[in-house]
């Protein structure tokens, strides 16, 4: 389980997340939704330990992240939300990479890296360099980095986009087994289709404020004539005010 509890961050003047209190059980998908600057990648980030929140804590299976980082980052596999890192690595240069983060041997890296590489189609691209790659392609490589060390938590940002069809769907089937099995996966999106087709729980952030937390049906349920873009721009969207009653 993972906790926020009054988590904060402060760039200058800025409140990029005020006071942010959320609980991510196991066993679920928890889906983030927002506009550009909601709050999403830096609640993402601060998960994963790229950024430090200026206050509040953040507890992962019972244990406080602020002085068990890399014990947490050896249970979270990350996938940014651009994937235009190590663009001078071969694609198998960088999985070699990510498998040597995680300690995992060479055998057992093989093992896992066929059945992934092969799936997302990119086993004959292995020796190619990331910086050759299509957008959807870095994304294939970066999620297959991600997923090498069988991580108990997927934290994916934004991690469909540019991705062809097959590659979508076949993502989103392991992000459905992968919470089946008990595990936990967090991923953000601006896809309102995709957080109402996968989301067991979700968050709307606008402005670094909670919004909303709870099922898609809780939230369709408030308004029962609105459809899901209807209700979520209300709540979010240019025009929307303070969204009193959808608090939890």
């Amino acid at each position: 389980m993972i906790e926020l509890r009054n988590v904060s961050k402060v760039y200058g003047t800025k409140k990029a997340l005020n006071e942010l209190n959320l609980t991510i059980r196991q066993g679920e998908i928890f889906g983030f939704l927002g506009h550009n600057g909601a709050g999403k990648s830096t609640t993402i980030k601060s998960l994963v330990s790229i950024i430090q929140p200026t206050s509040g804590t953040i507890t992962i299976d019972g244990l406080d992240l602020a002085t068990n980082r890399m014990a947490i980052k050896k249970k979270i596999g990350y996938v940014p939300d651009t994937p235009d890192l190590f663009l001078q690595l071969t694609a198998g240069e960088y999985w070699d990479l990510m498998a040597a983060a995680y300690d995992i041997p060479q055998t057992e890296k093989e093992t896992r890296l066929l059945p992934l590489a092969q799936l997302f189609d990119m086993l004959i691209h292995q020796d190619e360099t990331i910086s050759s790659f299509s957008h959807g392609m870095r994304q294939k490589t970066i999620i297959i980095g991600a997923l090498l060390s069988d991580p108990d938590i997927w934290i994916l940002d934004e991690p469909l986009q540019g991705l062809d069809p097959q590659a979508a769907f076949d993502l989103k089937e392991m992000m459905r087994a992968h919470a089946d099995k008990g595990k936990t996966v967090i991923f953000s999106t601006h896809v309102l289709d995709t957080a109402q087709q996968l989301c067991d729980q979700l968050a709307i952030l606008r402005k670094g404020e909670l919004l909303y937390n709870g099922s898609v049906t809780e939230l369709l349920a408030t308004a029962p004539a609105e459809s899901l873009e209807s209700i979520y721009l209300k709540m979010a969207g240019r025009n929307a005010t303070e969204a009193e009653g959808f608090h939890e």
